[in-house]
C-alpha cells in the first residue's frame, strides 16, 4: 500500500508579508482540503494547468478501504488527458475485474437465482460505449486509484500534506489564510501549526465537509435514504461463484438485502449489508460480520476472514452554493448521492476538471474574476439532476428481488446520457438560455448534442499526421477551434489569442480523403456530421472539453472582409467566455 508522506517544501514562503500575516506565512495559489480521490483529483488537474497547489489531508495515510470503484468512460477521458488512462487500466483490481458486468439477483449465491437488471436507462461496464468516447469503463478501486493519483500531482509539482488539518481559516477581498496543524501534535504545540495564505481554496473534504459546515453553507434534497456497514472479508468462493463475472450481486438469504462486490473474483469480497437497527446502535460484532457472509454466499461452514466493517449512508444531498466568496466545494463536499449508477466520485472528478481550468485562466490574468461563478452555475444543475437520478436507481433496485413498484420511473435517464449528455449555462458558454422542464428549472439535458454550446464536444476518432487519435485528446492545455474546411481560421484564432492571451488552436478537420497537409481526417464516423458543422463554420472548444461557441458564417467566397468578419465575432465570443471586461465593446466591433 502506498504512503503519502508530508510535503516539506513551502511555496514561497519568502514573498513580502502581507499585513497582519505572521512572519514565514506561506504562499500558494490554491489551498486543497482533503486528500481522498476528489481531492487529489484536483491537485492534478490544478498542477496540470501549471497552478500551484498545497493539499491538505487530516489522515495520515491514502485510503485502505477498497470503496469506490465504478471509473465510467468520462471520468477515463479525464485521466487520460492527465495521462493515467493505461496507469488505471493495469491495476490489480481493474485487470481482475476486466471482463466482469451485469447486476443480478440471487438468495445466495450457491442458491437460486431471482433476476438481473434489464432496463433500457441501464448500461453497466460491458457496455459498448465506442461511438462516445474513446475510454471504456474501468473497474478500478479507490485504494489503487489514489496512490495514481498522489503520484502523479506530486510529479507535476502539488505539495501534499498528509497528517495535516485545517484547523481554521478566514478570507478576505484578496484570498484566503488557514492555520495548517500537525494532527499529532500535541495540545497547544505552536510550534506544530503554519499559516498558508491562498488565492483560493477548494473543499473536498467530504461528506461531513467541515468547511461547507464553517461557511454555513446548507443542504438539501432526500437526506439519508438508508444505512450500511460494508464488510470487506477474505473467503474462497471461487467453486460457487462459477463462471459469473457479476459487477454486483444482490443476495436476500442474510434477512436483509445485501450486496456482495467482488475485488478479485476470487477470495477478496466486500459485501454491503443494510442496516436497519437503530442510530448509535454498536459496531457489528465479527462473529455478526462472518454470519452475513456465510448467510450470502449460501455456505454455512465457509471459512471467512473480515477485516473491517465500516458504516456508511445512503443519501441524497445537495449543497445550497457551490462557491462562497474564494471557496468552492468540489465532489461529496457540494453533493452526495447514493452508489446505484457510480455517478457520485465521477460526479467529483468533473466538478474538478471543470473549476481547475477556471481558475488557471483567472490566475494567469486570460479571464475576469467573473468567470469562477459560472463554476457554480454549471456544476451545481448539473449535480442537481444527477442526485436525482441516482436516488431513482436506488429505489428502482429492489424490483430484483420482487419489491417496489411493477415499472421504471419515468424520469429515469439512460446511463450514456447523465455522463455526456448534460448542457451547461452559464457566461462561460455563448449559446442561448436552454428551455425549462417540467419541473421550472433548465432542462439541461440535450438529447442531439451536436456540439451544441455547453455540451461536451464529440468524441470523433481522428486521424492527424499520421496519428490516430481522438477529439477528445485535443482538449486540455487551451482552447481549440475545430474548423470545416471552405475557410481558413487561422488567423482568426491568432487574433484572438492576441486579443485575450489565451492559448487558442485552430485545426481544419475534413471528412474527405486523403485530407490537406496539417488538417485532421475523420476515421470512425463523419465529424461534419457529429459536429453538424457546415463548410466554412467553426466550433470553439474549451479546455475541459466543452463547447463555448458555433459560428454560423457561410463560407462561400471567402474574402478579407470574412476574414476580418471571422475575427471579430471569434474574439468577442473568447471574450465572453472568458468574463472579460472589454467583451461587451468586442461584441458591437463585431
Amino acid at each position: 500500500m502506498a504512503q503519502a508522506t508530508p510535503g516539506t517544501t513551502p511555496h514561497d514562503s519568502s514573498a513580502p508579508g502581507t499585513p497582519g500575516l505572521p512572519e514565514g506565512t506561506e504562499r500558494t495559489d490554491v489551498l486543497i482540503v482533503g486528500g481522498g480521490l476528489v481531492g487529489l483529483a484536483t491537485a492534478v488537474f490544478l498542477a496540470r494547468q501549471g497552478v500551484r497547489a498545497v493539499l491538505a489531508e487530516r489522515h495520515d495515510t491514502l485510503a485502505v478501504h477498497p470503496r469506490a470503484r465504478g471509473v465510467n468512460p468520462r471520468s477515463m477521458e479525464l485521466l487520460r488527458g492527465v495521462g493515467l488512462e493505461e496507469a488505471v487500466r493495469d491495476t490489480v483490481s481493474a485487470r481482475a475485474l476486466a471482463d466482469n458486468a451485469g447486476v443480478i439477483a440471487v438468495e445466495s449465491l450457491a442458491g437460486r437465482h431471482l433476476g438481473e437488471l434489464r432496463q433500457s436507462y441501464h448500461q453497466d461496464s460491458g457496455a459498448d460505449y465506442s461511438v462516445l468516447s474513446p475510454s471504456p469503463w474501468s473497474l478500478c478501486h479507490q485504494d489503487e486509484l489514489e496512490p495514481l493519483l498522489h503520484d502523479k500531482a506530486v510529479e507535476l509539482g502539488a505539495d501534499l500534506r498528509f497528517g495535516r488539518e485545517v484547523a481554521s481559516f478566514t478570507q478576505d477581498a484578496d484570498g484566503v489564510t488557514a492555520v495548517l496543524r500537525d494532527r499529532g501534535a500535541a495540545e497547544g504545540d505552536t510550534s506544530a501549526e503554519r499559516v498558508v495564505r491562498a488565492r483560493y481554496m477548494i473543499a473536498a473534504d467530504g461528506a461531513g465537509s467541515r468547511v461547507r459546515s464553517a461557511l454555513g453553507i446548507p443542504t438539501h434534497g432526500p437526506g439519508t435514504m438508508a444505512r450500511f456497514v460494508n464488510i470487506r472479508f477474505d473467503a474462497d468462493l471461487r467453486e460457487v461463484l462459477g463462471d459469473r463475472r457479476f459487477i454486483i450481486c444482490y443476495t436476500t438469504a442474510a434477512g436483509a438485502r445485501c450486496a456482495l462486490l467482488p475485488i478479485d473474483n476470487a477470495s477478496r469480497w466486500l459485501l454491503h449489508v443494510i442496516d436497519d437497527r437503530e442510530a448509535g446502535s454498536p459496531p457489528l460484532s465479527e462473529e455478526r460480520c462472518v454470519e452475513l457472509v456465510r448467510a450470502a454466499a449460501g455456505l454455512p461452514d465457509l471459512d471467512v476472514t473480515v477485516h473491517d466493517a465500516l458504516p456508511w449512508d445512503a443519501a441524497g444531498l445537495l449543497a445550497g452554493r457551490f462557491r462562497q466568496d474564494r471557496v468552492f466545494l468540489v465532489g461529496d463536499a457540494a453533493h452526495l448521492m447514493p452508489p446505484s449508477g457510480a455517478f457520485g466520485s465521477n460526479t467529483g472528478l468533473a466538478d474538478a476538471h471543470n473549476l481547475a481550468w477556471k481558475l488557471a485562466a483567472v490566475l494567469r490574468g486570460e479571464a475576469g474574476e467573473a468567470l469562477l461563478d459560472s463554476y457554480d452555475a454549471e456544476r451545481r444543475p448539473v449535480a442537481r439532476a444527477t442526485v436525482e437520478q441516482a436516488v431513482l436507481r436506488s429505489k428502482d433496485r429492489p424490483r430484483l428481488v420482487g419489491q417496489g413498484t411493477a415499472e421504471p420511473d419515468p424520469r429515469l435517464r439512460p446511463d450514456p446520457a447523465v455522463m455526456f449528455h448534460y448542457r451547461y449555462a452559464s457566461g462561460a458558454v455563448v449559446a442561448p438560455a436552454p428551455t425549462e422542464g417540467t419541473d421550472g428549472a433548465p432542462d439541461l439535458w440535450e438529447a442531439d448534442p451536436r456540439a451544441v454550446p455547453g455540451t461536451r464536444a464529440p468524441h470523433v476518432e481522428l486521424e492527424l499526421d499520421g496519428e490516430k487519435l481522438s477529439t477528445v485528446d485535443l482538449f486540455g492545455d487551451g482552447f481549440v477551434l475545430l474548423a470545416a474546411p471552405g475557410a481558413d481560421w487561422t488567423a482568426p484564432a491568432g487574433a484572438a489569442a492576441g486579443a485575450t492571451g489565451a492559448a487558442v488552436r485552430a485545426l481544419t478537420v475534413t471528412d474527405a480523403v486523403p485530407a490537406a497537409p496539417g488538417e485532421a481526417r475523420s476515421v470512425s464516423a463523419s465529424w461534419s456530421e457529429r459536429y453538424a458543422a457546415a463548410p466554412g463554420q467553426a466550433v470553439l472548444v474549451r479546455p475541459d472539453g466543452f463547447v463555448a461557441w458555433r459560428s454560423d458564417l457561410p463560407a462561400e467566397a471567402p474574402t478579407p472582409e470574412d476574414t476580418a468578419t471571422r475575427s471579430a465575432r471569434l474574439t468577442a465570443a473568447l471574450l465572453r467566455v472568458l468574463a472579460r471586461e472589454d467583451a461587451e465593446a468586442a461584441e458591437r466591433a463585431a
